[in-house]
Parts: structure tokens; sequence; C-alpha cells
């Protein structure tokens, strides 16, 4: 029995030729080219939520369970520009009245110097006098953010002024 021995040279030729058979049979259909749509990419600003403008009033005194040591309430204060003197008093006045709030429900009944709500109401205004500081006037961009809601009932604005 004899064995066909090719040389390299053929080999390729006809490796080259069958090849070349399969691929006219694809270049021969047809092609019909679809329009190219350009899109414009629309790049979303990221927002990045400013930090919460607040003061934290914390009462200790009472009728806390006895691994509790106190209890607390957030003072908002983004709606307001503590550039101008009359928001800083708003926002006095909103910590005194959460203070309140906060030492009642804490069931202290005592309102003179060292109570609940003295403390409470000092420790706050201290931590408030390095905001007032710091704070710069809001700009012209500024969006006011919606009004703090407060804890305590909405008539002791008018009635504990």
């Amino acid at each position: 029995m004899s064995v066909l021995i090719f040389s390299p040279a053929i080999h390729r030729l006809t490796l080259g030729a069958a090849a070349l058979t399969l691929v006219s049979s694809a270049l021969a259909q047809t092609v019909v080219a679809q329009p190219v749509v350009v899109r414009p990419v629309v790049v979303q600003p990221v927002v990045v939520p400013p930090a919460p403008e607040q003061i934290v009033i914390v009462g200790h005194y009472g009728r806390l369970p006895d691994n509790v040591e106190s209890a607390s309430l957030v003072v908002g204060y983004g709606d307001l520009d503590l550039s101008i003197p009359a928001h800083r008093d708003i926002l006095r006045h909103r910590i005194a009245l959460t203070a309140r709030y906060l030492c009642d429900k804490l069931g202290e009944s005592d309102t003179g110097p060292g109570s609940c709500r003295d403390e409470a109401t000092r420790d706050a205004l201290r931590r408030v006098g390095t905001i007032w500081e710091h704070f710069a006037p809001r700009g012209t961009a500024w969006l006011r953010p919606p009004a703090w809601v407060p804890p305590y009932p909405q008539v002791w604005v008018t009635e504990y002024p």
C-alpha cells in the first residue's frame, strides 16, 4: 500500500482553495446596509444631598429605664439662614421648645437652674454657637428646603414665646 505525500506548498494551496470556496459563497450574499442611528449621550448630573443641618437636643432626667441615661430629639435648621439675626432667634426658640417637650416627656416638672430643660437648652446653644461662628451667608442660588416639622404641638410656638 502506498501513501501519497504532498509537499507543504501543495497542502497550503489545497487548504486555501477550500477556504476561498467557503468564503466566496458568504460574500455572494446581498447585504443591505442599515442606517446608523446616533443618539446623543445625556449625562445626568450627580446630585449629592447636603449634610443634614441639625442639632441634637439631649435630655437627662427621670422616667428612663435603668439602661438608658438620656433621650434626644433633633432640631433642623436647614431652612434658616443663620447669618440673619431673626433666623438665629427662630433657632433658639426651636431649641427651647424642643428641650421643653423632651424633658416634659421624661417627666420633669422643674424649670430652674440645673433642670433637664435648662441643661439641654444650654448644651444645645453652646454647640449652636460654634455653628454660628463658621456659618456663611446663604447665596442667591440657595434653595430653601421644606420647613422643619417640630415634634411638639404647633400651638406651643405661640403658647410659649
